[in-house]
């Protein structure tokens, strides 16, 4: 059983996060988060944890930074991309039991004062901006690191904001 509560778009997100653990959820129902919901999640903070598990898509980040824009103290899981897309769907509930345990065992929190292990310099010398496989090689990378996917900016904001360390990056770029 997981202690925290799970964030999550909708109904079928929280069938496929049960079929991979015995967790309670909240569904936001998309963009359609109502003060009733966030007041729900705040008060879970404070009693047991969140954890925010939004799809790895567009309106997902847009959710997902809508809640920790309001409420402080959430943890956040991503589940990479290419996991949960079928037939060009993408979601949590594309997603195998395997792959939403997998995401949920790196569970991140976000520190209050970021600090800056990592700059944009270091995005360009590790190939992660501007170059033709960047793409490629953040979605790889936020995959191992459980970040997530992002564009160069969002990509290396997630890797101060979530304390990781320079060994933990290199460990991971080894990987890919």
């Amino acid at each position: 059983m997981i202690k925290e509560l799970i964030v999550v778009e909708g109904k079928d997100d929280v069938s496929a996060v049960k079929r991979a653990v015995d967790a309670d959820c909240i569904i936001t129902s998309g963009f359609g988060i109502t003060p009733k919901i966030l007041k729900r999640i705040e008060d879970a903070v404070e009693k047991r944890g969140v954890i925010i598990f939004t799809d790895p898509d567009f309106p997902g980040e847009k959710i997902r930074k809508t809640i920790a824009s309001k409420i402080k103290g959430c943890k956040h899981a991503y589940l990479p991309r290419i996991e949960g897309t079928l037939n060009g769907d993408i979601g949590i509930e594309n997603a195998s039991p395997e792959s939403i345990l997998a995401a949920l065992s790196k569970v991140k929190t976000e520190v209050e004062n970021p600090r800056e292990e990592f700059t944009m310099t270091d995005m360009i010398v590790y190939r992660l901006s501007g170059g033709n496989d960047a793409t490629k090689r953040r979605d790889a990378l936020g995959a191992i690191l459980g970040i997530g996917y992002g564009n160069a900016k969002q990509f290396l904001s997630r890797l101060n904001r979530y304390s990781i360390t320079r060994e933990e990056f290199e460990k991971a770029l080894e990987r890919i």
